[in-house]
């Protein structure tokens, strides 16, 4: 049998040196210090504050790129509270229907759907709303 990649983690150097030892004594292992980048996810590690941190920064600007939103601000509140999603807002001539039916909508929310699983939880309200709508954007479903 052949595995590609492990990672273990602990915050008992003993426990993880022990595990380490009993893998290498039952399988052909190679140890490649600590991983910084696993699965698009960059890992970062303060010791002296004692803090592991995960990031996607790379993931989604790519992802931000790829829907052409490179330009587009970041805000700290993507839904507000109570906020309505309405057929009022949707494109109301053919042109702009035309523009909207071209944006790869179900794509762009399983983009964020990645993040939001890994990264994000902070945008899982939004990215919930949002899955309503990927059948037809201009249309809500509720």
């Amino acid at each position: 049998m052949y595995v590609d990649d492990i990672i273990l983690a602990s915050d008992d150097i003993d426990f993880l040196c022990d595990t380490k030892q009993m893998l290498t004594a039952h399988f052909d292992k190679k140890d490649l210090g600590n991983a910084s980048f696993v699965l698009g996810i960059e890992i970062h590690r303060d010791k002296t504050r004692e803090i592991l941190g995960l990031s996607q920064k790379g993931y989604i600007e790519r992802v931000l790129d790829r829907f052409n939103m490179k330009s587009y601000k970041p805000c700290t509140t993507p839904i507000q509270k109570g906020e309505k999603l309405s057929k009022s807002q949707c494109p109301k001539d053919d042109d702009k229907t035309a523009k909207m039916e071209k944006v790869h909508f179900a794509s762009a929310v399983g983009s964020l759907m990645y993040a939001q699983v890994y990264t994000r939880p902070d945008i899982a309200f939004v990215v919930n709303v949002l899955g309503r709508y990927l059948s037809n954007p201009g249309l809500p479903h509720w």
